[in-house]
């Protein structure tokens, strides 16, 4: 039996989202949903037994960040990630390619890999197809990735075109070198930036591999959300049905919605939990910035219609003072309430699916959060 599969439930009649289940040998999630990121094996500030209680199903880790420190070596004779660092939920770990090329300013790329450089150390690295399998069989998550090239935005369709090729490439060879296809699901990943026909090519080369998901990259890198929208109707329907479809990079509460209406499965984004290190809160009405002086006798919560353990506890005047403080446990409780939020959000998007009403859950919850407001703030 294959390590990942995906149970589709529903398809909302309103908009064509639809509802799934994706099995993992550590458990279930439905589907959509936003997945918190724990990039050195921890979201930041947050237990995993807080994870567990807001909701979350899987959580993400970092396959560069984790070879770095403390080395998959490590995490390996620990009995695993999950053993690691405590957490019997499914994990998804990232191929390490978008810190190659994000972190790194000093970087070739070849067919057999990338050189790069070690942003903590400057030490010279190589990080292969082979190599990014190698160190994500060792820390054992559910679900892999890839190892893919993650192209600027704006990029010419000459190069894009030469980095869809290579990824392909890739692809294939991460196939060939996955060890434990039976307990780790691989996913590819469609790049091709906002080029059409790329994106036609590199769905084509990779649904033609058989993975047991599909990762859509590229996206959320700066380009404007109306071409991400557009990307991602054409991107989507060429994914198969019977398997999971995971957008890489975005946590904005529109992008989550509009996402999830164009066939999205599976999201994350560190967006909630640096701007909660920021003071930044997401709420109902909007984006609330508690570190502002307003709130210094505000003793309301975050958010009046939030049942999170920080809504439910503490007051806004309370955190903003732990914040500007650079109190711990000011950053732990908006990082609790974003995430939680999140959670939700992605709770009642589901909701909405299963009744039908996605479209109008999209139209209610823009007005009331004030995306439809001229030069509305946005993440």
């Amino acid at each position: 039996m294959a390590a990942i599969t995906y149970e589709l439930i529903k398809t909302c009649k309103q908009t064509g989202a639809r509802l799934g289940r994706v099995h993992t040998p550590h458990g279930s999630f439905d589907t959509p949903t936003f997945m918190p990121v724990g990039t050195l094996a921890t979201v930041k500030t947050m237990s995993p037994e807080e994870l567990t209680e807001m909701g979350a199903k899987i959580i993400l880790s970092n396959t560069y960040h984790l070879w770095l420190r403390p080395g998959e070596d490590i995490v390996r004779e620990a009995g695993g990630l999950h053993k690691f660092m405590n957490w019997d939920g499914a994990i998804l770990t990232d191929s390490g390619g978008f810190q190659v090329f994000s972190l790194s300013d000093l970087r070739e790329i070849e067919e057999k890999g990338v050189h790069f450089r070690n942003h903590i150390s400057g030490e010279k690295l190589f990080l292969s197809p082979e190599k990014a399998m190698q160190i994500q069989n060792d820390l054992g998550a559910d679900i892999m990735m890839a190892f893919d090239e993650c192209t600027p935005y704006p990029a010419e369709h000459k190069y894009m075109k030469s980095s869809v090729e290579r990824t392909s490439r890739w692809a294939e060879r991460c196939l060939q070198a996955h060890q434990r296809p039976h307990d780790q699901g691989l996913f590819g990943i469609v790049q091709g930036g906002e080029y059409e026909d790329l994106r036609r090519q590199s769905a084509h080369d990779l649904t033609s591999l058989d993975f047991p998901g599909y990762a859509i990259g590229g996206l959320s890198v700066g380009e404007p959300k109306d071409v991400m929208n557009r990307v991602l109707e054409y991107t989507t329907p060429l994914l198969p049905d019977s398997k999971p479809r995971y957008l890489m990079g975005v946590g904005s509460p529109d992008s989550l919605i509009d996402g999830a209406i164009r066939g999205i499965d599976m999201f994350d984004c560190v967006l909630p939990t640096r701007i909660a290190r920021n003071g930044t809160c997401m709420t109902s009405n909007g984006r609330l910035v508690v570190r502002n002086a307003k709130y210094a006798r505000d003793f309301g919560p975050i958010d009046p219609n939030c049942d999170c353990h920080t809504c439910r506890n503490y007051s806004r005047a309370y955190i903003r003072h732990l914040v500007k403080s650079n109190e711990t446990f000011g950053l732990r409780l908006t990082t609790y309430h974003n995430l939680y939020f999140l959670l939700n959000l992605m709770q009642q998007v589901r909701e909405a699916i299963t009744e039908d009403r996605l479209g109008d859950f999209r139209e209610e919850f823009f007005e009331q959060y004030g995306f439809n407001k001229p030069n509305a703030k946005n993440f």
